[in-house]
């Protein structure tokens, strides 16, 4: 009976203080978005991060680090130590143990974007997010030799179509002065968006590559040397040397054994990472940022809970003609105080689920266009145990904070000599 007296008395005076409290709780619903939006993101671009490519047991590159391996064959992010003579990749196809390959050869670029030289076998196996596949939006597969294929977001970027001839350019550096004229490409394709890498690079064959170089020495075109694309028809243009091969396992459990044996291997200097591994170790690094933002963000919540301190005590001078009258009416001083504790969590958890609709009409409204604009791909879920708990944590801060006032009204409340035949 007492609890529920308590919450009618709390409802009604939230009610009468509508106005002032409602900003109180925007603002408290605000910070608690935020709040749950980083940790959201947290969540979801970890998953994204580490799923960047899925599928693949071992990737293998000239002798480096394994951080090193993976940024400039995954993330297209710096260059390779060395390369990987071909021969070497042709004695690994004659591996029974491997599933399938996928050669790479990076080293030029178009407009900023890194152009990657594979095989027909990197749209049949390379996986990413959730093991899913690489899909086109448009047109096909690259199949001639100065055929192109396009990432998402350097077709949506450049505004480029299928059947365009587009002109690439000689080193990995966004700005470029030597391109390579002499051999355009045709886009043929348009790849989907995956919210990965992917989007981002320009797929070529190893033949185009080799063919768009002949010709070139140090970086520089030898004048009357080059070839043209009537010229390239008919000829050979099997590689010396590829940058990074992806390679699936048939056997899982043979992955360790074939690691170690590549890193071994006497032919020339080999590294062969899992990129799983390399990816957690890639996010450790980073995590430190991502947790100061979430520190960051949680002591914005704070600030706001003491903004409801503050409303509370202003607002507790004007209410003193109403402690009086409960008190006169036999309230005793806990049941006072208690209604300062209920108004507190009751605006805590109202804004919690404001926060929570907030966000979720939010992210559904925003996540195609991340994924169109920016390849950040962000899918609506339910709420991780961590993300609830985070929730769950500010009616305990608003609790906690409530005290205050309701210990001060509790003593006011003492001082006052109406109803203490209630108290006993």
């Amino acid at each position: 009976m007492k609890a529920r007296l308590a919450l009618t008395l709390a409802l009604a005076s939230l009610w009468h203080r509508k106005k002032v409290l409602a900003l109180v709780c925007l603002t408290l619903t605000l910070s608690v978005s935020l709040l749950l939006g980083i940790q959201y993101l947290r969540t979801e671009v970890k998953q994204s991060f580490t799923s960047t490519i899925s599928g693949t047991d071992l990737i293998i590159g000239a002798r480096s680090g394994q951080l090193n391996l993976l940024l400039y064959t995954v993330f297209h992010i710096g260059d390779a130590t060395n390369n990987i003579r071909w021969s070497t990749y042709q004695g690994l196809k004659q591996d029974n143990r491997l599933a399938w390959l996928i050669p790479i050869s990076l080293g030029d670029s178009y407009r900023g974007n890194r152009v990657v030289a594979t095989d027909e076998n990197f749209f049949k196996h390379f996986r990413y997010g959730r093991d899913l596949p690489l899909e086109l939006d448009e047109g096909q597969w690259f199949e001639g030799v100065f055929d192109v294929v396009l990432g998402a977001g350097v077709a949506r970027s450049l505004a480029h179509q299928v059947g365009e001839p587009i002109v690439l350019s000689h080193g990995g550096g966004r700005t470029s002065f030597s391109n390579h004229e002499d051999t355009p490409f045709t886009v043929t394709g348009i790849l989907a968006p995956t919210g990965t890498p992917v989007d981002q690079a320009v797929y070529i064959s190893l033949d185009g590559m080799e063919a768009m170089h002949v010709g070139w020495e140090s970086g520089v075109a030898i004048p009357g040397r080059t070839i043209t694309p009537e010229q390239a028809k008919g000829r050979d243009f099997t590689p010396d040397a590829i940058t990074a091969v992806f390679v699936g396992i048939d056997r899982q459990i043979l992955t360790f054994r074939i690691q170690r044996e590549i890193n071994q291997f006497a032919g020339e200097p080999l590294s062969a990472i899992l990129p799983g591994v390399a990816l957690s170790e890639l996010w450790r690094l980073m995590g430190q940022f991502e947790r100061a933002l979430l520190g960051i963000t949680g002591f914005v919540v704070v600030t706001s809970l003491i903004g409801l301190i503050a409303v509370l005590l202003t607002l507790q001078s004007q209410r003193a003609h109403e402690i009086a009258v409960l008190r006169a009416t036999g309230a005793s001083p806990a049941l006072i105080a208690s209604l300062y504790i209920l108004e507190c969590v009751a605006l805590a958890l109202a804004a919690c689920v404001m926060a929570l609709a907030l966000g979720m009409a939010g992210l559904a409204l925003a996540s195609p266009w991340l994924l169109a604009n920016y390849g950040l791909q962000i899918e609506l879920r339910p709420l991780t145990p961590e993300e609830w708990t985070l929730m769950a944590l500010v009616p305990v801060a608003a609790f906690t904070v409530a005290l205050i006032p309701a210990f001060n009204t509790w003593r006011q409340s003492r001082r006052l000599g109406f109803g203490e035949a209630a108290d006993q």
